[in-house]
């Protein structure tokens, strides 16, 4: 199996500091579907890993972060993509989950759902976060510079060796050049 792990908030969506609260508030990054459509045809599995601490903070319920994912996945599909799960964190960073990145918890279900090994599995974010994750579990971090990914990159806290890419586009061309 070929498996991809994204981030949402700014890889696929449009990020927002003050938290994507509904489904009208989701918006694709320009190229993320498109993206998500190319690795599917390439025989990709494609999985979200998202820290939602809008639930935990109280700003959004579940049933409005099922709503929002439903959007995302009937965008992608309309875009001729799919995404075979995607995968929360709803805790607040207070609750000290296991599965807030950047801690590993969140990728280590998606190895135990998929009985896959996330080494070297391509793990898209946008922040510190998210390559700490990746890079816990033995997976190939990948930052792109949408979302808060210019932050990551100005901080000057970028571990050497993770590869940056303008977005997810940009990324998914380059990896299917690589086949």
């Amino acid at each position: 199996m070929k498996l991809i792990i994204l981030d949402r908030d700014g890889v696929i969506n449009h990020d927002s500091d003050e938290y994507i609260k509904s489904p009208e508030e989701w918006a694709p990054v320009p190229g993320s579907l498109d993206a998500i459509a190319r690795l599917k045809r390439a025989g990709y599995t494609v999985v979200v890993a998202s820290n939602q601490s809008g639930v935990g903070r109280g700003l959004f319920t579940l049933d409005t972060l099922r709503k929002i994912s439903e959007k995302m996945q009937r965008e992608a599909a309309g875009a001729g993509g799919a995404l075979d799960a995607v995968f929360y964190c709803p805790h607040a960073p207070q609750d000290n989950c296991a599965c807030r990145k950047p801690k590993p918890g969140l990728l280590r279900d998606i190895a135990t759902q998929f009985n896959h090994d996330l080494k070297g599995v391509p793990a898209v974010g946008d922040t510190l976060r998210d390559i700490e994750a990746a890079q816990a579990v033995g997976a190939k971090p990948v930052l792109v510079r949408t979302g808060k990914g210019e932050e990551v990159i100005k901080s000057g806290k970028l571990p050497a060796g993770v590869e940056v890419y303008d977005d997810l586009a940009a990324f998914v061309s380059a990896l299917l050049e690589r086949r």
